[in-house]
């Protein structure tokens, strides 16, 4: 966050680390005075003491525990929703079950602990990076990135790279490149959050991007394949296939 080409520095980013853990708060207040243009302007041991903080102190970016006692984090975070002028907020917890959920709140990242400096720091260069990019395109309803289980930690793949999507059971799996990973999440909730114009349905257990569609395919009797970019030839369920003959112009 260094500054560049004789631009002024951005602002710090005023900070409130909210965990119920005194040692986790510790922890985190080191960390952060190490990370350039960061400030932290208060702390918080519960959900309620951090609405009151954020209200009165109107900080930047919280750095948000999930497990404290009566008002955890998601709730914390679902109330911020929809706020104008809500601050970034970076979950950083022992678990990664929750993912998805917070994701789904808008949660710029999720650190997983026991935090590493520079796994923090990349979290909040994300947050600069955000506050850039919004300062200067309108806001979209659509997903763009996912952060998904890998390892020991959490992967940030971006909407545009996932080539195709696949339904198990409560899980979908994400298919990049030659690599994929498992989301706990159905298809169906995740189709409604999915750019239409980038994505397209072609079976109850299948999402394809519409880049990797390279043809359709009769196979007779009134069944359809869509045959994909990496040589693949994917059915067509009955239900999906006005669909995807309207995207070929047919």
């Amino acid at each position: 966050m260094a500054e560049t080409d004789g631009a002024p520095p951005s602002p710090p980013l005023r900070t409130l680390i909210v965990d119920d853990e005194p040692l986790a708060v510790e922890r985190m207040q080191v960390i952060c005075s190490r990370i350039e243009g960061v400030t932290v302007i208060g702390t918080a041991s519960d959900g309620q003491a951090a609405l009151r903080l954020i209200e009165a102190l109107g900080p930047d970016l919280v750095l948000l525990d999930l497990t404290m006692p009566e008002t955890d984090g998601l709730t914390v975070a679902r109330r911020l929703g929809g706020q104008p002028n809500a601050p970034a907020v970076i979950f950083v917890t022992a678990h990664d079950e929750f993912a998805v959920e917070a994701f789904d709140l808008d949660a710029v990242d999720y650190v997983l602990k026991p935090v590493a400096p520079d796994r923090l720091q990349r979290a909040v260069a994300r947050v600069v990076t955000r506050r850039g990019e919004r300062a200067q395109l309108p806001a979209s309803r659509w997903l763009d990135e996912f952060w998904v289980p890998h390892r020991s930690e959490l992967v940030r793949v971006a909407a545009a790279e996932v080539h195709r999507i696949d339904a198990e059971r409560d899980y979908v799996r994400l298919h990049v490149g030659g690599q994929s990973y498992l989301l706990l999440q159905t298809i169906t909730s995740l189709e409604e959050r999915l750019d239409p114009g980038l994505f397209i349905r072609i079976h109850r257990s299948c999402i394809l991007q519409r880049s990797h569609v390279s043809g359709l395919r009769h196979e007779g009797l009134g069944v359809w394949s869509a045959e994909t970019a990496d040589g693949e030839a994917l059915r067509i369920g009955r239900t999906y296939l006005p669909a995807v003959k309207k995207m070929a112009g047919r």
